[in-house]
């Protein structure tokens, strides 16, 4: 069994450095199932995890949120996440970049209470306690043009379309393929 050595087991963050996460701004993010199973064909699965984000700024650590344009896919979801003030609740005059520095009202907190959210009730509706949804972490980005906004926008309202060509749709890539003998 090989040991936890630092320099060869890292993950690389693709955090803006000096950005706070907390900030006003406008956060593409896309997260996917674990093991890319496509769990959200399933209609119950899929309204969870729609509700959810319908949600996010009822709740406390998420009012300064809105969700501005998403779509659940079969093994994915893409959100694009309006922060529209710094959170009340978050503590400015902490720095942020380990993870044990996330303050409440930052990206990772909105999106890790989300993932959970749905995670518990999927787990509770299949009776499979502590079995993962997700993959661990997510993709983000930050928005930070007009243009950029407008692509964001049409790429997550487009990706249902796009769905028949997603690589992780086995179905249509195989009958795609021809046999040759």
């Amino acid at each position: 069994m090989n040991k936890y050595d630092p320099h060869k087991h890292h993950r690389r963050s693709i955090r803006l450095r000096g950005w706070d996460y907390r900030w006003p701004g406008l956060y593409f993010v896309t997260i996917c199932t674990a093991g890319r199973v496509n769990l959200f064909e399933n209609m119950a699965f899929r309204e969870i995890a729609e509700q959810a984000l319908a949600r996010i700024s009822e709740q406390a650590h998420a009012q300064h949120v809105e969700v501005d344009t998403s779509v659940v896919m079969p093994n994915h979801g893409h959100i694009l996440f309006d922060f529209t003030e710094v959170a009340a609740q978050a503590d400015m005059s902490r720095t942020q970049g380990y993870f044990e520095n996330v303050l409440a009202g930052a990206l990772g907190v909105v999106v890790g209470r989300y993932k959970t959210a749905v995670t518990i009730r999927i787990n509770n509706l299949r009776h499979t306690k502590g079995t993962p949804v997700w993959q661990r972490g997510y993709y983000e980005r930050i928005i930070r043009n007009e243009r950029e906004l407008a692509a964001t926008r049409q790429y997550i309202i487009n990706n249902p379309a796009r769905w028949a060509e997603d690589r992780d749709n086995l179905e249509a890539l195989l009958a795609k393929m021809t046999y040759h003998a």
